[in-house]
């Protein structure tokens, strides 16, 4: 909801006026009162007070009701000085009516705001693609580096850090095109991101959660029965056709090493490119009812599957296109729907249809599973290695334990990315 300028000054001072008469009416009904166990002991004379006093309480009562004081006006907690200095707008935390403040304009957002990032500039050793100005001509212009992500508003802060952390070790950082899904308030995000990274090249794609939404069922948690976690399996048709290829990535990561390195990564003739785990237990991402019935076993029968996280993943969309991959994904959820034939979200399809079947990239790009496990979120430590990429998979989000002032070690890693200005911020 929004509220424009002129509703702040009205709100405001109808709010302080309206405060001062319930104060006046409360401390005049308190001293008539006392006046009244004071001063007249008859009863006929009490009765009559009494009844002076009832009505003088029932105005101020339906004062109080009908005209609440300014900590429940929107506007009261977020303006700092006079009422029609309107120069000093600031954010505020969402208490129990309405939004915050949102410094960039005259209305309330519901959107968090973020300091502006610096503007990121090609090397010189890059081929610049800068003079393709138009949404059309950087989105199909062969020298871009393409990156997918979704925004939603639980894991924005998650996503602003990202893309900053991929753009301040991006060797050509002026290459590099995001793809932004959303399932809502397009228009939001839009201005968010175009306020935060002023020179960005992106675009934005709505994302229809019916295609989904009939075919999800519950998951361990319930963060991953989002229906825009799914939006990665139609890719290949959401976007472009010029787009070919195409790095998707979780928003709850950070990039600390040149994108273009995992971008140049070959995927020779397979669809898809992610690290792959051969020593974790393959058979605990699916139930008993899977591995007992051996025509749905049947599915691993010509592959050695592994493990693989689905938030870093290389994709040949033109390949995807042609095998319509997003099909093969549908009916696995579909079966699913019937026989309940694995616990984790979006994760299990990708298995049953890719596993065995990728092109392994290197664990670098994906230190996966900062956020501890799917129940508890506990810290836990970096994989052995060299790293390039650090991702906070599981229930815990180095925001969220930054906030509480509980963090694990690695969260720190995490900090110089984040963008976010909180409440504190504007009231300092």
């Amino acid at each position: 909801m929004q509220y424009p300028a002129s509703r702040v000054s009205s709100y405001y001072t109808r709010a302080v006026t309206l405060d001062a008469l319930r104060k006046l009416f409360l401390i005049l009904a308190s001293l008539l009162i006392h006046e009244v166990a004071v001063r007249h002991k008859a009863k006929l004379e009490a009765m009559t007070w009494a009844l002076r006093i009832w009505g003088l309480a029932s105005a101020a009562l339906a004062i109080i009701v009908l005209f609440p004081s300014p900590q429940s006006w929107p506007p009261a907690q977020a303006i700092r000085s006079s009422p029609s200095d309107f120069s000093h707008l600031v954010h505020a935390s969402v208490l129990d009516f309405g939004a915050p403040f949102h410094p960039n304009g005259d209305k309330l957002s519901m959107m968090p705001v973020f300091r502006v990032a610096r503007t990121f500039r090609n090397g010189k050793n890059c081929v610049s693609n800068t003079g393709n100005t138009s949404e059309l001509q950087f989105v199909c212009d062969p020298l871009s580096v393409h990156i997918a992500m979704t925004l939603d508003g639980a894991y924005l802060r998650g996503s602003i850090a990202a893309v900053l952390s991929i753009l301040q070790h991006a060797s050509c950082p002026e290459n590099v095109v995001f793809h932004f899904l959303v399932s809502d308030a397009d228009e939001e995000f839009r201005s968010l991101i175009q306020t935060t990274f002023p020179c960005l090249k992106f675009k934005i794609y709505y994302f229809d959660v019916s295609l989904v939404k009939d075919r999800i069922s519950s998951s361990i948690r319930q963060a991953l029965e989002q229906p825009l976690n799914y939006a990665r399996n139609y890719l290949a048709d959401i976007l472009e056709v010029c787009v070919r290829r195409v790095i998707y990535l979780d928003s709850d990561l950070v990039v600390v090493d040149d994108i273009a390195k995992l971008w140049g990564t070959s995927l020779g003739s397979k669809p898809l490119g992610a690290p792959e785990y051969c020593h974790a237990n393959f058979s605990k991402y699916f139930t008993t009812s899977f591995w007992s019935n051996k025509t749905l076993a049947m599915a691993f029968e010509t592959r050695t599957p592994c493990y693989f996280n689905t938030g870093v993943m290389i994709m040949d969309l033109v390949k995807w296109r042609q095998n319509k991959y997003s099909k093969k994904i549908e009916q696995w959820m579909e079966i699913q729907k019937e026989s309940r034939i694995y616990e984790l979200g979006s994760l299990p399809p990708f298995l049953l249809v890719f596993a065995g079947s990728i092109e392994p990239v290197e664990h670098r790009w994906n230190q996966h599973g900062l956020g501890g496990d799917n129940v508890k979120g506990s810290c836990r430590p970096l994989h052995p290695g060299p790293v390039s990429l650090l991702h906070w998979s599981g229930e815990g989000k180095p925001w969220l334990r930054l906030d509480s002032r509980r963090p694990c070690p690695l969260d720190s890693l995490w900090a110089p990315y984040d963008l976010y200005l909180s409440p504190s911020h504007f009231d300092s």
